[in-house]
Protein backbone atom coordinates (compact mmCIF):
# COMPACT_ATOMS: atom_id res chain seq x y z
CA UNK A 1 0.00 0.00 0.00
CA UNK A 2 2.59 2.36 0.84
CA UNK A 3 4.52 1.50 -2.31
CA UNK A 4 1.86 1.90 -3.96
CA UNK A 5 0.74 5.26 -2.74
CA UNK A 6 4.06 6.61 -3.04
CA UNK A 7 4.19 5.74 -6.76
CA UNK A 8 0.48 7.53 -7.31
CA UNK A 9 2.20 11.02 -5.68
CA UNK A 10 5.42 10.15 -8.18
CA UNK A 11 2.88 10.12 -11.13
CA UNK A 12 0.68 13.03 -9.58
CA UNK A 13 3.78 15.25 -9.36
CA UNK A 14 4.92 14.37 -12.61
CA UNK A 15 1.40 14.96 -14.45
CA UNK A 16 1.51 18.75 -12.22
CA UNK A 17 4.86 19.41 -13.29
CA UNK A 18 4.34 18.76 -17.49
CA UNK A 19 1.16 20.39 -16.79
CA UNK A 20 2.66 23.24 -15.67
CA UNK A 21 5.75 23.46 -17.57
CA UNK A 22 3.43 23.31 -20.82
CA UNK A 23 1.68 25.95 -19.57
CA UNK A 24 4.53 28.37 -18.20
CA UNK A 25 5.69 27.83 -22.01
CA UNK A 26 2.73 28.71 -23.89
CA UNK A 27 2.85 31.89 -22.22
CA UNK A 28 6.51 32.58 -22.74
CA UNK A 29 5.56 31.68 -26.71
CA UNK A 30 2.36 34.20 -26.53
CA UNK A 31 4.36 36.96 -24.46
CA UNK A 32 7.72 37.12 -24.87
CA UNK A 33 9.17 38.92 -27.98
CA UNK A 34 12.85 38.67 -27.92
CA UNK A 35 13.44 35.01 -29.25
CA UNK A 36 16.90 34.44 -27.23
CA UNK A 37 15.05 35.25 -23.88
CA UNK A 38 11.78 32.80 -25.07
CA UNK A 39 14.24 30.01 -25.67
CA UNK A 40 16.03 30.72 -22.07
CA UNK A 41 12.69 30.63 -20.09
CA UNK A 42 11.03 27.21 -21.57
CA UNK A 43 14.83 25.95 -21.11
CA UNK A 44 14.53 27.16 -17.52
CA UNK A 45 11.03 26.01 -17.10
CA UNK A 46 11.97 22.27 -18.52
CA UNK A 47 15.31 21.70 -17.14
CA UNK A 48 14.15 22.52 -13.15
CA UNK A 49 11.10 20.80 -12.68
CA UNK A 50 8.53 23.01 -10.78
CA UNK A 51 11.54 25.62 -9.19
CA UNK A 52 12.08 27.22 -13.07
CA UNK A 53 8.40 27.36 -13.13
CA UNK A 54 8.00 29.13 -9.92
CA UNK A 55 10.99 31.58 -10.91
CA UNK A 56 9.49 32.93 -14.14
CA UNK A 57 6.11 33.59 -12.48
CA UNK A 58 8.39 35.23 -10.15
CA UNK A 59 10.87 37.48 -12.45
CA UNK A 60 9.29 37.09 -15.88
CA UNK A 61 5.74 37.88 -15.96
CA UNK A 62 5.26 41.26 -16.65
CA UNK A 63 2.09 41.91 -13.67
CA UNK A 64 2.17 45.80 -14.38
CA UNK A 65 0.82 45.15 -17.46
CA UNK A 66 -2.51 45.12 -17.14
CA UNK A 67 -2.98 47.93 -14.67
CA UNK A 68 -0.70 50.01 -17.15
CA UNK A 69 -3.17 49.45 -20.06
CA UNK A 70 -5.15 51.60 -18.52
CA UNK A 71 -2.60 54.21 -17.80
CA UNK A 72 -1.70 54.21 -21.62
CA UNK A 73 -5.48 55.22 -22.58
CA UNK A 74 -4.98 57.68 -19.90
CA UNK A 75 -2.02 59.28 -21.60
CA UNK A 76 -3.35 59.23 -24.94
CA UNK A 77 -6.22 60.90 -24.47
CA UNK A 78 -4.64 63.40 -22.87
CA UNK A 79 -1.96 63.62 -25.38
CA UNK A 80 -3.05 66.46 -27.53
CA UNK A 81 -3.72 68.67 -24.64
CA UNK A 82 -0.21 69.38 -23.92
CA UNK A 83 0.12 72.74 -25.08
CA UNK A 84 2.76 74.46 -26.97
CA UNK A 85 3.75 75.37 -30.45
CA UNK A 86 5.15 72.52 -32.86
CA UNK A 87 8.54 72.83 -34.34
CA UNK A 88 7.05 73.82 -37.89
CA UNK A 89 10.06 75.93 -38.17
CA UNK A 90 13.18 73.43 -37.31
CA UNK A 91 15.67 75.09 -39.89
CA UNK A 92 15.63 78.29 -37.49
CA UNK A 93 17.33 76.11 -34.79
CA UNK A 94 19.38 73.99 -36.70
CA UNK A 95 19.35 74.90 -40.65
CA UNK A 96 23.03 73.85 -41.41
CA UNK A 97 21.50 69.87 -40.03
CA UNK A 98 18.11 69.93 -41.08
CA UNK A 99 17.80 67.01 -43.33
CA UNK A 100 20.05 64.68 -41.43
CA UNK A 101 17.81 66.28 -37.85
CA UNK A 102 14.64 65.73 -39.98
CA UNK A 103 14.29 61.90 -40.08
CA UNK A 104 15.13 62.02 -36.23
CA UNK A 105 12.19 64.41 -35.48
CA UNK A 106 10.09 62.42 -37.85
CA UNK A 107 11.10 59.30 -36.04
CA UNK A 108 10.07 61.21 -32.59
CA UNK A 109 6.78 61.61 -33.96
CA UNK A 110 6.59 58.38 -34.72
CA UNK A 111 7.34 56.55 -31.31
CA UNK A 112 6.56 59.03 -29.05
CA UNK A 113 2.92 60.77 -28.41
CA UNK A 114 3.86 64.66 -28.31
CA UNK A 115 5.03 67.32 -31.16
CA UNK A 116 8.67 68.37 -30.24
CA UNK A 117 7.81 72.11 -28.88
CA UNK A 118 9.72 75.24 -29.39
CA UNK A 119 10.58 77.40 -27.13
CA UNK A 120 12.62 76.15 -23.90
CA UNK A 121 15.47 77.03 -21.73
CA UNK A 122 17.20 74.40 -19.63
CA UNK A 123 19.27 75.20 -16.80
CA UNK A 124 22.35 72.43 -15.74
CA UNK A 125 22.10 71.87 -12.47
CA UNK A 126 25.45 69.84 -11.44
CA UNK A 127 25.02 68.49 -8.13
CA UNK A 128 22.67 68.11 -5.69
CA UNK A 129 23.87 71.12 -3.59
CA UNK A 130 22.67 73.40 -6.32
CA UNK A 131 19.70 71.65 -7.76
CA UNK A 132 17.67 70.56 -4.15
CA UNK A 133 18.38 74.50 -3.70
CA UNK A 134 16.88 75.52 -6.71
CA UNK A 135 14.12 73.27 -6.33
CA UNK A 136 13.38 74.06 -3.09
CA UNK A 137 13.07 77.38 -3.94
CA UNK A 138 10.96 76.96 -6.40
CA UNK A 139 8.55 74.82 -4.22
CA UNK A 140 8.85 78.21 -1.70
CA UNK A 141 7.56 80.52 -4.59
CA UNK A 142 4.66 77.93 -5.39
CA UNK A 143 1.30 80.00 -5.65
CA UNK A 144 -0.78 77.28 -7.67
CA UNK A 145 0.54 73.96 -7.65
CA UNK A 146 3.22 71.37 -6.86
CA UNK A 147 3.85 67.59 -8.63
CA UNK A 148 6.94 65.78 -7.66
CA UNK A 149 7.82 62.14 -8.26
CA UNK A 150 10.38 60.46 -7.07
CA UNK A 151 11.98 57.21 -6.95
CA UNK A 152 13.79 57.50 -3.76
CA UNK A 153 13.04 60.28 -1.27
CA UNK A 154 14.68 59.56 1.98
CA UNK A 155 14.39 61.27 5.40
CA UNK A 156 17.75 62.35 5.84
CA UNK A 157 18.74 66.19 5.93
CA UNK A 158 17.86 67.31 2.74
CA UNK A 159 14.79 65.04 2.76
CA UNK A 160 14.01 66.70 5.76
CA UNK A 161 14.43 70.32 4.07
CA UNK A 162 12.05 69.21 1.06
CA UNK A 163 9.23 68.16 3.90
CA UNK A 164 9.18 71.40 5.39
CA UNK A 165 9.02 73.31 2.12
CA UNK A 166 5.91 71.26 0.99
CA UNK A 167 4.56 71.29 4.40
CA UNK A 168 4.62 75.37 3.89
CA UNK A 169 2.94 75.02 0.95
CA UNK A 170 0.20 73.04 1.97
CA UNK A 171 -0.16 76.09 4.52
CA UNK A 172 -0.21 78.59 1.45
CA UNK A 173 -3.12 76.87 0.27
CA UNK A 174 -0.83 75.36 -2.78
CA UNK A 175 -2.04 71.87 -4.67
CA UNK A 176 0.61 69.51 -3.63
CA UNK A 177 0.58 66.30 -4.64
CA UNK A 178 4.08 63.84 -3.63
CA UNK A 179 4.64 60.06 -5.68
CA UNK A 180 7.27 57.84 -4.32
CA UNK A 181 8.11 54.80 -5.69
CA UNK A 182 7.09 52.03 -3.51
CA UNK A 183 10.70 50.48 -3.07
CA UNK A 184 12.28 53.96 -3.25
CA UNK A 185 10.37 55.20 -0.37
CA UNK A 186 11.59 52.13 1.62
CA UNK A 187 15.60 53.07 0.58
CA UNK A 188 16.42 53.84 4.23
CA UNK A 189 14.50 51.47 7.15
CA UNK A 190 12.57 55.01 8.41
CA UNK A 191 9.91 55.74 5.37
CA UNK A 192 9.54 59.65 4.76
CA UNK A 193 5.94 58.68 3.89
CA UNK A 194 4.92 58.89 7.18
CA UNK A 195 6.97 62.13 7.72
CA UNK A 196 5.27 63.93 4.52
CA UNK A 197 1.71 62.50 5.51
CA UNK A 198 1.67 63.76 9.09
CA UNK A 199 2.83 67.18 7.64
CA UNK A 200 -0.69 67.72 5.48
CA UNK A 201 1.37 66.57 1.98
CA UNK A 202 -1.03 64.55 0.06
CA UNK A 203 1.24 61.50 -0.85
CA UNK A 204 0.83 58.12 -2.77
CA UNK A 205 3.35 55.54 -3.27
CA UNK A 206 3.46 54.05 -7.07
CA UNK A 207 2.75 50.19 -6.82
CA UNK A 208 3.53 49.40 -3.02
CA UNK A 209 4.91 46.36 -1.99
CA UNK A 210 6.19 43.99 0.19
CA UNK A 211 9.59 43.09 -1.08
CA UNK A 212 12.34 44.85 0.88
CA UNK A 213 15.03 47.22 -0.09
CA UNK A 214 17.47 45.00 -0.58
CA UNK A 215 15.91 43.36 -3.21
CA UNK A 216 15.26 45.41 -6.20
CA UNK A 217 15.69 43.52 -8.86
CA UNK A 218 12.19 41.45 -8.23
CA UNK A 219 10.27 44.76 -9.57
CA UNK A 220 9.50 46.78 -11.76
CA UNK A 221 9.54 50.39 -10.68
CA UNK A 222 8.88 53.82 -11.54
CA UNK A 223 12.42 55.34 -11.67
CA UNK A 224 10.94 59.22 -12.90
CA UNK A 225 12.73 61.84 -11.32
CA UNK A 226 9.71 64.98 -11.69
CA UNK A 227 9.25 68.14 -10.19
CA UNK A 228 6.81 70.58 -11.73
CA UNK A 229 5.89 73.64 -9.95
CA UNK A 230 2.71 75.83 -10.78
CA UNK A 231 2.38 74.14 -14.06
CA UNK A 232 5.26 76.31 -15.38
CA UNK A 233 8.66 75.35 -13.98
CA UNK A 234 9.96 71.87 -14.07
CA UNK A 235 12.56 69.86 -12.90
CA UNK A 236 14.38 66.27 -14.16
CA UNK A 237 16.98 64.66 -14.59
CA UNK A 238 19.05 61.63 -12.05
CA UNK A 239 18.48 63.10 -9.12
CA UNK A 240 16.80 61.50 -6.37
CA UNK A 241 16.16 62.80 -3.06
CA UNK A 242 19.29 61.62 -1.25
CA UNK A 243 21.91 63.62 1.23
CA UNK A 244 24.41 61.62 -0.50
CA UNK A 245 24.50 64.23 -3.87
CA UNK A 246 25.42 67.10 -1.45
CA UNK A 247 29.26 67.51 -1.21
CA UNK A 248 28.93 70.00 1.47
CA UNK A 249 27.40 67.54 3.53
CA UNK A 250 29.90 66.12 6.30
CA UNK A 251 29.61 62.55 4.50
CA UNK A 252 31.81 59.37 4.16
CA UNK A 253 33.72 59.58 0.90
CA UNK A 254 32.14 55.82 0.31
CA UNK A 255 28.46 57.59 0.27
CA UNK A 256 29.07 60.21 -1.36
CA UNK A 257 27.44 60.74 -4.98
CA UNK A 258 27.29 63.29 -7.93
CA UNK A 259 24.39 63.66 -10.92
CA UNK A 260 23.13 66.10 -12.89
CA UNK A 261 19.86 67.49 -12.83
CA UNK A 262 18.21 70.61 -15.65
CA UNK A 263 15.38 73.19 -14.70
CA UNK A 264 13.05 73.62 -17.66
CA UNK A 265 10.74 76.31 -18.91
CA UNK A 266 9.03 76.09 -21.70
CA UNK A 267 5.83 74.24 -23.51
CA UNK A 268 7.49 70.73 -22.61
CA UNK A 269 6.98 71.13 -19.06
CA UNK A 270 3.30 70.30 -19.82
CA UNK A 271 5.06 67.05 -21.03
CA UNK A 272 6.41 66.54 -17.28
CA UNK A 273 3.47 67.28 -15.82
CA UNK A 274 1.21 64.94 -18.07
CA UNK A 275 3.57 61.84 -16.90
CA UNK A 276 3.05 63.02 -13.65
CA UNK A 277 -0.62 63.28 -13.43
CA UNK A 278 -0.98 60.06 -15.00
CA UNK A 279 1.30 58.46 -12.96
CA UNK A 280 -0.74 60.06 -10.01
CA UNK A 281 -4.14 59.10 -11.44
CA UNK A 282 -2.44 55.46 -11.81
CA UNK A 283 -1.89 55.10 -8.12
CA UNK A 284 -4.67 57.48 -6.51
CA UNK A 285 -7.49 57.85 -9.07
CA UNK A 286 -7.39 61.33 -8.77
CA UNK A 287 -7.35 63.11 -11.85
CA UNK A 288 -5.48 66.68 -11.79
CA UNK A 289 -6.48 69.19 -14.36
CA UNK A 290 -7.43 72.55 -14.57
CA UNK A 291 -5.28 75.86 -15.15
CA UNK A 292 -3.56 74.94 -12.01
CA UNK A 293 -1.64 72.07 -13.28
CA UNK A 294 -1.65 72.67 -17.21
CA UNK A 295 -1.79 76.65 -18.08
CA UNK A 296 -0.58 77.96 -21.63
CA UNK A 297 3.00 78.21 -21.41
CA UNK A 298 4.79 80.51 -23.28
CA UNK A 299 7.87 80.31 -24.59
CA UNK A 300 11.33 80.64 -22.65
CA UNK A 301 14.20 80.18 -24.76
CA UNK A 302 15.83 78.95 -28.09
CA UNK A 303 15.50 75.27 -27.52
CA UNK A 304 13.53 72.38 -28.72
CA UNK A 305 12.45 69.75 -26.63
CA UNK A 306 9.86 66.78 -26.26
CA UNK A 307 9.03 64.71 -23.64
CA UNK A 308 9.66 60.94 -23.96
CA UNK A 309 8.00 58.33 -22.06
CA UNK A 310 8.51 54.82 -21.65
CA UNK A 311 7.95 51.98 -19.69
CA UNK A 312 6.76 48.35 -19.28
CA UNK A 313 3.53 49.35 -19.87
CA UNK A 314 4.46 50.10 -23.38
CA UNK A 315 5.75 47.40 -25.98
CA UNK A 316 7.51 50.40 -28.54
CA UNK A 317 10.21 51.12 -26.78
CA UNK A 318 10.42 54.66 -27.18
CA UNK A 319 13.96 55.15 -25.69
CA UNK A 320 16.14 52.64 -27.31
CA UNK A 321 14.54 53.68 -30.34
CA UNK A 322 15.47 57.48 -30.14
CA UNK A 323 19.12 56.67 -29.11
CA UNK A 324 19.41 53.89 -31.82
CA UNK A 325 17.38 56.82 -34.10
CA UNK A 326 20.16 59.41 -32.83
CA UNK A 327 23.49 57.14 -33.64
CA UNK A 328 22.41 56.35 -36.81
CA UNK A 329 22.38 60.18 -36.96
CA UNK A 330 25.57 60.92 -35.89
CA UNK A 331 28.52 62.17 -37.96
CA UNK A 332 31.18 63.86 -35.61
CA UNK A 333 30.46 63.19 -32.20
CA UNK A 334 28.72 60.66 -29.57
CA UNK A 335 29.26 61.79 -25.67
CA UNK A 336 27.54 59.29 -23.05
CA UNK A 337 28.01 59.31 -19.59
CA UNK A 338 25.86 56.41 -17.53
CA UNK A 339 25.94 55.06 -14.23
CA UNK A 340 24.99 51.71 -15.54
CA UNK A 341 26.06 49.98 -19.03
CA UNK A 342 24.18 46.69 -19.57
CA UNK A 343 23.62 47.61 -23.20
CA UNK A 344 21.49 45.23 -25.20
CA UNK A 345 22.86 43.62 -29.12
CA UNK A 346 21.24 46.69 -30.74
CA UNK A 347 22.96 49.46 -29.09
CA UNK A 348 26.03 47.69 -29.13
CA UNK A 349 25.61 47.48 -32.45
CA UNK A 350 24.60 51.06 -33.26
CA UNK A 351 27.53 52.47 -31.28
CA UNK A 352 29.77 50.27 -32.73
CA UNK A 353 28.42 51.10 -35.88
CA UNK A 354 28.66 54.95 -35.28
CA UNK A 355 32.53 54.62 -34.45
CA UNK A 356 33.55 52.65 -37.49
CA UNK A 357 31.84 55.44 -39.87
CA UNK A 358 34.76 57.45 -38.45
CA UNK A 359 32.20 59.34 -35.32
CA UNK A 360 34.09 60.19 -32.15
CA UNK A 361 32.18 58.26 -29.66
CA UNK A 362 33.05 58.69 -25.84
CA UNK A 363 31.20 56.57 -22.75
CA UNK A 364 31.85 57.62 -19.25
CA UNK A 365 31.20 55.25 -16.42
CA UNK A 366 32.08 55.36 -12.73
CA UNK A 367 35.02 53.41 -11.86
CA UNK A 368 33.35 52.30 -8.84
CA UNK A 369 29.93 51.42 -9.12
CA UNK A 370 27.33 51.66 -6.31
CA UNK A 371 26.04 47.45 -7.47
CA UNK A 372 28.67 45.43 -7.42
CA UNK A 373 27.21 43.06 -10.26
CA UNK A 374 25.87 45.66 -12.42
CA UNK A 375 29.80 46.51 -12.27
CA UNK A 376 30.43 42.98 -12.99
CA UNK A 377 28.81 42.38 -15.46
CA UNK A 378 29.48 45.72 -17.68
CA UNK A 379 32.90 44.57 -18.40
CA UNK A 380 31.63 42.53 -21.20
CA UNK A 381 30.15 44.80 -23.28
CA UNK A 382 32.79 47.44 -22.72
CA UNK A 383 34.93 45.21 -23.97
CA UNK A 384 32.72 44.76 -27.02
CA UNK A 385 32.40 48.64 -27.78
CA UNK A 386 36.17 49.30 -27.09
CA UNK A 387 36.83 46.59 -29.91
CA UNK A 388 34.25 48.36 -32.34
CA UNK A 389 36.14 51.47 -31.88
CA UNK A 390 34.16 53.36 -28.84
CA UNK A 391 36.04 55.11 -26.65
CA UNK A 392 35.69 54.03 -22.57
CA UNK A 393 36.58 56.08 -19.78
CA UNK A 394 36.20 55.31 -16.24
CA UNK A 395 35.62 58.18 -13.69
CA UNK A 396 37.35 58.28 -10.64
CA UNK A 397 34.72 58.58 -7.07
CA UNK A 398 32.51 60.12 -5.96
CA UNK A 399 30.15 57.61 -7.73
CA UNK A 400 28.64 59.57 -10.92
CA UNK A 401 24.91 58.70 -11.11
CA UNK A 402 24.87 61.65 -14.00
CA UNK A 403 22.70 60.09 -17.76
CA UNK A 404 23.67 61.99 -20.51
CA UNK A 405 23.57 61.69 -24.37
CA UNK A 406 24.98 64.06 -26.70
CA UNK A 407 24.99 63.70 -30.37
CA UNK A 408 27.30 65.84 -32.71
CA UNK A 409 26.85 68.48 -30.19
CA UNK A 410 23.32 69.35 -31.55
CA UNK A 411 21.47 66.72 -29.63
CA UNK A 412 20.87 66.06 -25.98
CA UNK A 413 18.91 63.50 -24.65
CA UNK A 414 18.38 63.62 -20.75
CA UNK A 415 16.91 62.36 -18.34
CA UNK A 416 16.02 59.24 -16.14
CA UNK A 417 17.23 56.56 -18.01
CA UNK A 418 20.34 54.44 -17.80
CA UNK A 419 22.05 52.18 -20.51
CA UNK A 420 20.37 48.96 -19.11
CA UNK A 421 17.72 46.40 -19.36
CA UNK A 422 15.92 48.15 -16.42
CA UNK A 423 15.91 51.52 -17.48
CA UNK A 424 15.45 50.78 -21.26
CA UNK A 425 12.14 47.71 -20.87
CA UNK A 426 11.50 47.51 -16.99
CA UNK A 427 11.15 50.68 -15.67
CA UNK A 428 9.08 53.51 -15.81
CA UNK A 429 11.83 56.62 -17.32
CA UNK A 430 10.84 59.96 -18.35
CA UNK A 431 13.18 61.67 -20.65
CA UNK A 432 13.81 64.46 -22.68
CA UNK A 433 15.38 65.22 -26.38
CA UNK A 434 16.49 68.75 -26.79
CA UNK A 435 17.83 70.20 -30.00
CA UNK A 436 20.41 73.57 -29.21
CA UNK A 437 23.83 73.87 -30.04
CA UNK A 438 24.38 75.65 -26.50
CA UNK A 439 22.92 73.00 -24.75
CA UNK A 440 24.08 70.50 -26.39
CA UNK A 441 28.24 72.24 -25.78
CA UNK A 442 27.51 72.77 -22.39
CA UNK A 443 26.36 69.13 -21.51
CA UNK A 444 29.44 67.99 -24.58
CA UNK A 445 31.89 70.07 -22.46
CA UNK A 446 30.54 68.80 -19.22
CA UNK A 447 31.36 65.29 -20.42
CA UNK A 448 35.30 66.13 -21.32
CA UNK A 449 35.78 67.75 -18.26
CA UNK A 450 34.65 64.60 -17.07
CA UNK A 451 37.19 62.67 -19.19
CA UNK A 452 40.12 64.75 -18.53
CA UNK A 453 40.19 63.53 -15.04
CA UNK A 454 39.13 59.83 -16.16
CA UNK A 455 41.21 56.74 -16.57
CA UNK A 456 41.18 55.15 -20.18
CA UNK A 457 39.88 51.47 -20.65
CA UNK A 458 41.87 49.55 -22.95
CA UNK A 459 41.41 45.94 -24.65
CA UNK A 460 44.68 45.02 -22.81
CA UNK A 461 43.73 46.16 -19.28
CA UNK A 462 40.27 43.67 -19.77
CA UNK A 463 42.28 41.03 -21.25
CA UNK A 464 44.91 41.53 -19.04
CA UNK A 465 42.22 40.81 -15.59
CA UNK A 466 43.06 37.46 -13.99
CA UNK A 467 40.68 34.50 -14.74
CA UNK A 468 38.45 34.34 -11.90
CA UNK A 469 37.90 37.92 -12.08
CA UNK A 470 36.73 37.44 -15.95
CA UNK A 471 34.74 34.05 -15.26
CA UNK A 472 33.05 36.02 -12.19
CA UNK A 473 32.60 39.19 -14.77
CA UNK A 474 31.47 36.87 -17.68
CA UNK A 475 28.77 34.91 -15.11
CA UNK A 476 27.33 38.45 -14.31
CA UNK A 477 26.69 39.44 -17.63
CA UNK A 478 24.32 36.47 -17.81
CA UNK A 479 22.37 38.18 -14.93
CA UNK A 480 22.24 41.22 -16.88
CA UNK A 481 18.79 40.88 -17.88
CA UNK A 482 17.38 41.35 -14.66
CA UNK A 483 20.06 43.71 -13.28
Amino acid sequence: MVNLSSSVIAWLLTVLDIAVSVVASLHVIFYKRDTRSAIGWIGLIWLSPLLGTVVYVLLGINRIDRKARYLRRCQRSHADRAGGDRAEHFEVAVAWDRPRFDSLVRLGDRVTRWPLLVGHELEILDGGDRAYDAMLEAIDGASRSIGLCTYIFDPDRVGQRFVEALERAVGRGVAVRVLIDGIGARHSWRSVVGSLRRAGVPTAEFLPTLVPVWLPYLNLRNHRKILVVDGAVGFTGGLNILEEYCATLDLEPARQKRDLHFQVTGPAVSHLQRVFADDWHFSTGESLEGDAWFPRLPAAGPILARGVVDGPDDDRDNLINMILGALACAQTSVAVATPYFLPDVRLISALEVAALRGVAVDIVLPSTNNHKLVQWASMTPVGQVLEGGCRVWFSPPPFDHSKVLVVDRTWTFLGSANLDPRSLRLNFEFNLECYGAELAERIHDWIQNRIQTAAPVTVEWLNSRSLPVRLRDGTARLLSPYL
